[in-house]
């Protein structure tokens, strides 16, 4: 049968067939990519690619064009002369423009679906390496840019694409792991969050009843999606609290991410507000992707995070979440490692191919890649008797 396919650039151009194809994973579906379409980075924009069987739609990868922009990517959190030079010249190296084969805003394999019975996996890899040809000459037609680094993005050691690495390897990509993904799996025994918590050793428990003392009078609640809306200048500050942290950012969220993801997404997208003396002083976001629950983005005062324990506090409420709704795991995502094993989650191994399009800045990506994201120095808890 002839496979071919057609890229889109708007999900309103996207085939009826497009939510009928059965992935359970909403970060693939219309009323999630019309979300992040409407609200993305500025230096984001996102190619849909549908795969065809003669006319039938049997497979669809998410492929986003980003733009790195070298004073943007690396936050400036060490005083060490060599270390800043460094940094220098690999925002050099990797400034450009990048495709992505995946969601870069949020950590897993949330770029591809196929329909296996209907065509085979390598089949399916070399159809998107063809979209992704086409996608680099047209951008370099209308940006006048050449891509400098293509990848795909968190794959876990069972996944289908981690199968065919030699097709890969047949067109120069490295396959490189990153930083886990801190995932907690639902025991059958925690039917309410108070089995979770009767189930932790003492030390623990202990940890858990200080984080709840210290949250102190601050008062949780879900916004609805017009408080959302209202609150959205405030939210915004403090994501920005948090992301500004980070050492190293490949985007900046625009201020109405969260209010645009909640009007698309409705039930499955919630805020939880924290409120002191009825101030906003932080926030998290879940996503509630079928069985699973995703955690999203989260911001804070810096004061209260420290006084009242914000953080933990949230993973807590994230845990008691997933619980009390039957979800079967929680995604915490990457970063954070060691606290968020604190409350039961459990590191799991990811994978990218990555490939750089200059020949001699492919043999060195990879070294330069673990630079970047380093096996982090954590020591995993257990917290369960």
């Amino acid at each position: 049968m002839a496979v071919n396919f057609k890229i889109y650039n708007s999900t309103d151009k996207l085939p009826n067939s497009w939510d009928a194809l059965q992935t359970n994973d909403i970060f693939l579906k219309r009323d999630f990519l019309k979300g992040i379409e409407i609200a993305n980075p500025d230096n984001i924009s996102i190619y849909y690619v549908g795969v065809f069987s003669e006319d039938e739609l049997v497979g669809i990868a998410i492929i986003q064009h980003v733009k790195l922009y070298a004073k943007e990517m690396f936050r400036e959190t060490s005083s060490s002369i060599i270390m800043r030079l460094i940094k220098d010249n690999l925002s050099r190296f990797l400034k450009g423009n990048i495709l992505v084969v995946g969601n870069l805003m949020h950590t897993g394999q949330h770029g591809v679906f196929f329909d296996s019975n209907k065509i085979h996996v390598s089949n399916f890899v070399e159809v998107i390496f063809d979209a992704l040809n086409n996608i680099q000459k047209a951008i370099k037609v209308e940006d006048k840019k050449k891509i400098r680094l293509v990848l795909f993005k968190d794959y876990f050691e069972n996944d289908t694409l981690l199968s065919v690495e030699h097709v890969f390897r047949n067109r120069s990509f490295q396959k490189v792991k990153v930083q886990p993904n801190m995932i907690m799996k639902m025991r059958s025994s925690w039917s309410v969050f108070e089995n979770y918590i009767s189930e932790m050793n003492t030390k623990y428990r202990t940890r858990y009843k200080r984080a709840v003392k210290k949250f102190g009078n601050i008062e949780k609640r879900e916004l609805t999606e017009e408080e959302v809306k209202n609150s959205s200048e405030t939210i915004y500050k403090l994501y920005l609290n948090v992301s500004n942290n980070a050492s190293f950012n490949t985007f900046l969220l625009p201020e109405n991410h969260f209010s645009f993801l909640k009007s698309q997404l409705k039930q499955h997208f919630k805020l939880f507000g924290y409120y002191l003396d009825n101030k906003l002083v932080g926030f998290y976001t879940l996503i509630l992707n079928n069985n699973v629950l995703e955690t999203y983005f989260l911001g804070y005062d810096e004061e209260h995070q420290y006084n009242n324990q914000l953080y933990l506090n949230m993973l807590y409420d994230m845990a008691g979440f997933g619980i009390n709704n039957k979800f079967s795991s929680i995604v915490y995502a990457r970063t954070a490692m060691e606290i968020k094993s604190s409350v039961g989650a459990k590191p799991q191994d990811m994978f990218m191919y990555i490939k750089h399009t200059s020949s001699f800045a492919n043999t060195v990506l990879k070294l330069v890649f673990n630079f970047l994201d380093p096996t982090p120095n954590w020591e995993e808890r257990n917290p369960f008797k």
